[in-house]
Protein backbone atom coordinates (compact mmCIF):
# COMPACT_ATOMS: atom_id res chain seq x y z
CA UNK A 1 0.00 0.00 0.00
CA UNK A 2 1.59 3.24 -0.85
CA UNK A 3 -0.37 5.34 2.14
CA UNK A 4 -0.62 4.88 6.05
CA UNK A 5 -3.09 6.00 8.20
CA UNK A 6 -1.78 5.77 12.00
CA UNK A 7 -4.64 6.31 14.87
CA UNK A 8 -3.22 7.21 18.08
CA UNK A 9 -4.29 7.69 21.22
CA UNK A 10 -3.72 8.18 24.93
CA UNK A 11 -3.06 4.77 26.08
CA UNK A 12 -6.39 2.70 26.35
CA UNK A 13 -8.38 5.51 23.86
CA UNK A 14 -8.07 3.50 20.99
CA UNK A 15 -10.51 1.00 20.46
CA UNK A 16 -11.15 -1.85 17.64
CA UNK A 17 -14.70 -0.06 17.01
CA UNK A 18 -12.76 2.82 16.29
CA UNK A 19 -10.92 1.70 14.36
CA UNK A 20 -13.34 -0.46 12.21
CA UNK A 21 -15.04 3.26 11.86
CA UNK A 22 -12.27 5.03 10.17
CA UNK A 23 -11.91 1.64 7.55
CA UNK A 24 -15.34 1.64 6.98
CA UNK A 25 -14.85 5.28 5.97
CA UNK A 26 -11.80 5.02 3.95
CA UNK A 27 -13.73 1.81 2.11
CA UNK A 28 -16.90 3.99 1.28
CA UNK A 29 -14.94 6.72 -0.29
CA UNK A 30 -12.86 3.55 -2.61
CA UNK A 31 -9.70 4.27 -0.73
CA UNK A 32 -8.93 0.22 -0.31
CA UNK A 33 -7.98 0.16 3.55
CA UNK A 34 -5.64 -2.97 4.09
CA UNK A 35 -5.77 -4.90 7.43
CA UNK A 36 -5.80 -2.92 10.62
CA UNK A 37 -1.21 -3.15 11.93
CA UNK A 38 -1.35 -2.69 15.70
CA UNK A 39 1.50 -0.92 16.44
CA UNK A 40 0.30 -0.97 20.17
CA UNK A 41 -2.84 -2.40 21.42
CA UNK A 42 -5.20 0.51 22.86
CA UNK A 43 -3.27 3.21 21.38
CA UNK A 44 -1.98 3.36 18.15
CA UNK A 45 -2.71 1.22 14.84
CA UNK A 46 -1.95 1.37 11.51
CA UNK A 47 -4.07 1.52 8.07
CA UNK A 48 -2.78 0.94 5.29
CA UNK A 49 -4.47 2.18 1.76
CA UNK A 50 -4.48 3.55 -1.62
CA UNK A 51 -6.61 5.07 -4.04
CA UNK A 52 -6.63 8.81 -1.88
CA UNK A 53 -4.84 11.57 -0.88
CA UNK A 54 -3.37 11.42 2.07
CA UNK A 55 -4.91 14.75 3.23
CA UNK A 56 -8.74 13.28 2.21
CA UNK A 57 -7.64 10.47 4.38
CA UNK A 58 -6.86 12.26 7.38
CA UNK A 59 -10.23 14.42 6.87
CA UNK A 60 -12.28 11.62 6.64
CA UNK A 61 -10.37 9.86 9.87
CA UNK A 62 -11.10 13.14 11.73
CA UNK A 63 -15.01 13.59 10.50
CA UNK A 64 -15.08 9.18 11.33
CA UNK A 65 -14.01 9.72 15.00
CA UNK A 66 -15.97 12.56 15.89
CA UNK A 67 -15.18 13.77 19.52
CA UNK A 68 -13.12 10.74 20.09
CA UNK A 69 -9.82 11.59 21.69
CA UNK A 70 -7.80 10.12 18.56
CA UNK A 71 -5.03 11.87 16.74
CA UNK A 72 -5.59 10.53 12.76
CA UNK A 73 -2.49 11.74 10.74
CA UNK A 74 -1.59 10.17 6.90
CA UNK A 75 1.20 10.03 4.81
CA UNK A 76 3.83 8.33 2.26
CA UNK A 77 4.69 4.76 3.68
CA UNK A 78 7.71 5.23 1.74
CA UNK A 79 10.35 7.14 4.29
CA UNK A 80 8.01 7.16 6.94
CA UNK A 81 11.25 6.95 9.54
CA UNK A 82 12.77 10.72 9.40
CA UNK A 83 16.70 10.71 10.29
CA UNK A 84 16.36 14.19 11.95
CA UNK A 85 13.95 15.86 14.03
CA UNK A 86 13.66 19.95 14.95
CA UNK A 87 11.59 20.09 18.47
CA UNK A 88 9.96 22.60 19.43
CA UNK A 89 10.88 23.29 23.90
CA UNK A 90 7.85 25.81 25.91
CA UNK A 91 4.62 23.80 25.71
CA UNK A 92 6.07 20.73 23.05
CA UNK A 93 9.08 18.77 25.20
CA UNK A 94 8.73 20.23 28.32
CA UNK A 95 5.09 21.12 29.51
CA UNK A 96 5.45 24.81 30.39
CA UNK A 97 5.84 28.39 29.12
CA UNK A 98 9.44 28.91 30.81
CA UNK A 99 9.18 32.52 30.54
CA UNK A 100 5.98 32.56 31.73
CA UNK A 101 7.28 30.73 34.49
CA UNK A 102 9.78 32.92 35.19
CA UNK A 103 7.92 35.92 35.27
CA UNK A 104 5.83 34.50 38.45
CA UNK A 105 9.01 35.05 40.07
CA UNK A 106 8.47 38.73 39.65
CA UNK A 107 4.90 39.10 40.34
CA UNK A 108 4.38 39.45 36.41
CA UNK A 109 3.00 36.22 35.18
CA UNK A 110 -0.48 36.72 34.38
CA UNK A 111 0.35 39.86 32.49
CA UNK A 112 3.14 38.49 30.41
CA UNK A 113 1.36 34.87 29.62
CA UNK A 114 -1.19 37.38 27.95
CA UNK A 115 1.62 38.21 25.55
CA UNK A 116 2.99 34.92 25.20
CA UNK A 117 -0.70 33.45 24.09
CA UNK A 118 -1.22 36.38 21.41
CA UNK A 119 2.51 35.83 20.19
CA UNK A 120 1.96 32.01 19.94
CA UNK A 121 -0.94 32.68 18.04
CA UNK A 122 0.60 34.97 15.72
CA UNK A 123 -0.88 37.92 16.83
CA UNK A 124 2.23 40.02 17.62
CA UNK A 125 5.70 39.56 16.14
CA UNK A 126 7.60 36.92 17.93
CA UNK A 127 11.07 39.35 18.39
CA UNK A 128 9.20 42.13 19.57
CA UNK A 129 7.34 40.28 21.95
CA UNK A 130 10.12 38.46 23.52
CA UNK A 131 12.04 41.77 24.10
CA UNK A 132 8.99 43.42 25.34
CA UNK A 133 8.69 40.63 28.30
CA UNK A 134 12.30 40.06 29.21
CA UNK A 135 12.61 44.09 29.05
CA UNK A 136 9.52 43.74 31.78
CA UNK A 137 11.85 41.06 33.79
CA UNK A 138 14.71 43.69 34.43
CA UNK A 139 16.45 43.48 38.10
CA UNK A 140 14.80 40.10 38.58
CA UNK A 141 17.11 37.56 40.65
CA UNK A 142 18.98 34.71 38.46
CA UNK A 143 17.60 32.55 40.97
CA UNK A 144 14.28 32.65 39.81
CA UNK A 145 16.04 30.88 36.99
CA UNK A 146 17.13 27.51 38.98
CA UNK A 147 13.81 27.57 40.73
CA UNK A 148 12.22 28.12 37.57
CA UNK A 149 14.20 24.96 35.92
CA UNK A 150 13.53 23.02 39.09
CA UNK A 151 9.65 23.03 38.72
CA UNK A 152 10.03 22.35 34.75
CA UNK A 153 8.75 19.32 34.06
CA UNK A 154 9.15 17.05 30.68
CA UNK A 155 5.76 16.30 28.24
CA UNK A 156 4.51 12.54 28.61
CA UNK A 157 6.94 10.48 25.89
CA UNK A 158 9.76 13.49 25.52
CA UNK A 159 12.02 10.41 26.93
CA UNK A 160 11.04 7.56 24.78
CA UNK A 161 10.76 10.02 21.85
CA UNK A 162 14.45 11.35 21.82
CA UNK A 163 15.87 7.70 23.16
CA UNK A 164 14.26 5.91 20.70
CA UNK A 165 14.90 8.37 17.76
CA UNK A 166 18.97 8.30 18.83
CA UNK A 167 19.15 4.74 18.94
CA UNK A 168 18.20 4.68 15.47
CA UNK A 169 20.57 7.04 14.34
CA UNK A 170 18.61 10.03 14.18
CA UNK A 171 19.90 13.94 14.61
CA UNK A 172 17.81 15.62 17.34
CA UNK A 173 18.21 19.14 17.86
CA UNK A 174 15.97 21.37 20.21
CA UNK A 175 15.17 24.65 18.66
CA UNK A 176 13.27 26.95 20.99
CA UNK A 177 12.30 30.83 21.00
CA UNK A 178 13.26 30.29 24.85
CA UNK A 179 16.65 30.52 26.30
CA UNK A 180 19.96 28.62 26.02
CA UNK A 181 19.59 28.61 30.10
CA UNK A 182 16.98 25.91 29.65
CA UNK A 183 17.26 24.01 26.11
CA UNK A 184 21.05 22.80 27.73
CA UNK A 185 19.61 21.56 30.38
CA UNK A 186 16.25 20.00 28.57
CA UNK A 187 19.18 18.75 25.70
CA UNK A 188 21.20 16.91 28.73
CA UNK A 189 18.90 15.28 30.76
CA UNK A 190 17.00 13.94 27.00
CA UNK A 191 19.96 13.20 25.21
CA UNK A 192 19.05 16.00 22.18
CA UNK A 193 22.10 16.15 19.34
CA UNK A 194 21.97 19.63 20.04
CA UNK A 195 20.05 22.55 21.27
CA UNK A 196 19.84 26.23 19.77
CA UNK A 197 17.75 28.83 21.53
CA UNK A 198 18.18 33.02 22.51
CA UNK A 199 20.66 33.97 25.17
CA UNK A 200 18.96 35.74 28.18
CA UNK A 201 21.54 38.09 29.56
CA UNK A 202 22.39 39.04 33.07
CA UNK A 203 25.22 40.68 35.15
CA UNK A 204 25.78 37.68 37.22
CA UNK A 205 22.94 38.89 40.08
CA UNK A 206 19.81 40.15 37.91
CA UNK A 207 18.34 40.20 35.03
CA UNK A 208 19.49 42.86 32.48
CA UNK A 209 16.18 43.19 30.95
CA UNK A 210 17.72 42.21 27.43
CA UNK A 211 18.05 39.04 25.25
CA UNK A 212 21.16 38.44 22.92
CA UNK A 213 20.80 39.46 19.46
CA UNK A 214 20.00 38.24 16.55
CA UNK A 215 16.71 36.65 18.27
CA UNK A 216 16.10 33.14 17.12
CA UNK A 217 12.44 33.43 15.43
CA UNK A 218 10.32 31.36 12.92
CA UNK A 219 12.39 32.44 10.10
CA UNK A 220 15.83 30.92 12.16
CA UNK A 221 14.09 27.66 13.23
CA UNK A 222 13.62 27.22 9.62
CA UNK A 223 17.02 27.91 8.68
CA UNK A 224 18.14 25.82 11.73
CA UNK A 225 16.24 22.96 9.83
CA UNK A 226 17.65 23.03 6.40
CA UNK A 227 21.07 23.79 7.55
CA UNK A 228 21.44 20.45 9.53
CA UNK A 229 19.19 18.42 6.89
CA UNK A 230 22.28 20.01 4.22
CA UNK A 231 25.07 19.16 6.87
CA UNK A 232 23.13 15.48 7.21
CA UNK A 233 23.12 14.67 4.01
CA UNK A 234 19.71 14.84 4.20
CA UNK A 235 16.68 15.92 1.61
CA UNK A 236 13.71 18.05 3.53
CA UNK A 237 11.47 15.18 2.81
CA UNK A 238 13.54 13.15 5.52
CA UNK A 239 12.97 15.26 8.56
CA UNK A 240 10.46 15.86 11.27
CA UNK A 241 9.95 19.12 13.53
CA UNK A 242 6.96 19.44 16.00
CA UNK A 243 6.27 22.57 17.87
CA UNK A 244 3.12 24.13 19.30
CA UNK A 245 3.51 28.18 18.16
CA UNK A 246 3.35 30.35 14.96
CA UNK A 247 6.95 30.60 15.34
CA UNK A 248 7.06 26.93 14.36
CA UNK A 249 5.04 27.21 11.60
CA UNK A 250 7.89 27.48 8.86
CA UNK A 251 9.52 24.59 9.92
CA UNK A 252 6.50 22.56 10.35
CA UNK A 253 5.68 23.16 6.83
CA UNK A 254 8.72 22.37 5.29
CA UNK A 255 9.84 18.89 6.93
CA UNK A 256 8.83 15.61 5.50
CA UNK A 257 6.93 15.44 8.58
CA UNK A 258 5.55 18.45 10.14
CA UNK A 259 3.75 17.52 13.74
CA UNK A 260 1.56 20.52 15.50
CA UNK A 261 1.56 19.53 19.30
CA UNK A 262 -1.69 20.78 21.41
CA UNK A 263 -0.72 23.81 19.04
CA UNK A 264 -2.53 27.54 18.94
CA UNK A 265 -5.33 27.67 16.61
CA UNK A 266 -3.47 29.42 13.61
CA UNK A 267 -0.94 26.30 13.99
CA UNK A 268 -3.64 23.74 14.03
CA UNK A 269 -5.41 24.76 11.32
CA UNK A 270 -2.23 24.81 8.91
CA UNK A 271 -0.13 22.14 9.84
CA UNK A 272 -0.30 18.98 7.71
CA UNK A 273 -0.30 16.37 10.68
CA UNK A 274 -1.65 17.15 14.29
CA UNK A 275 -1.84 15.31 17.70
CA UNK A 276 -4.25 17.14 20.27
CA UNK A 277 -5.04 14.01 22.00
CA UNK A 278 -1.41 11.78 21.89
CA UNK A 279 1.18 12.33 23.90
CA UNK A 280 4.73 12.47 22.22
CA UNK A 281 4.33 8.81 21.69
CA UNK A 282 2.18 10.05 18.98
CA UNK A 283 5.29 11.45 16.72
CA UNK A 284 7.04 7.80 16.98
CA UNK A 285 4.02 5.54 16.20
CA UNK A 286 3.54 8.00 13.08
CA UNK A 287 6.75 6.98 12.19
CA UNK A 288 5.96 3.46 12.08
CA UNK A 289 7.93 2.38 15.36
CA UNK A 290 5.61 -0.27 17.36
CA UNK A 291 5.66 -0.04 21.03
CA UNK A 292 8.14 -2.62 21.00
CA UNK A 293 10.96 -0.72 19.57
CA UNK A 294 10.07 2.34 21.81
CA UNK A 295 13.15 3.14 23.86
CA UNK A 296 12.34 3.86 27.68
CA UNK A 297 15.26 6.38 27.96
Amino acid sequence: MPHVLTLCAPAGALTPALTQRVRAALGDLGADPGATEWLSPGEACDLPFRDLATDQATAIARQALGDAPVDAISQETTGRRKQLLLADMDSTIVTSETLDEIAAFAGLKEKIAAITKRSMNGELDFSTALRERVAMLKGLDVSALDATWTATEMTPGAVELIATLRAHGAVTALVSGGFTFFTGRVAQRLGFTHHFANTLEDDGRVLTGRVGEPILDRDAKLATLKRLAAENGLPLTATAAIGDGANDLAMIGAAGLGIAYRAKPVVAAAARARLDHAGLRGVLFAMGFSAGEIQAG
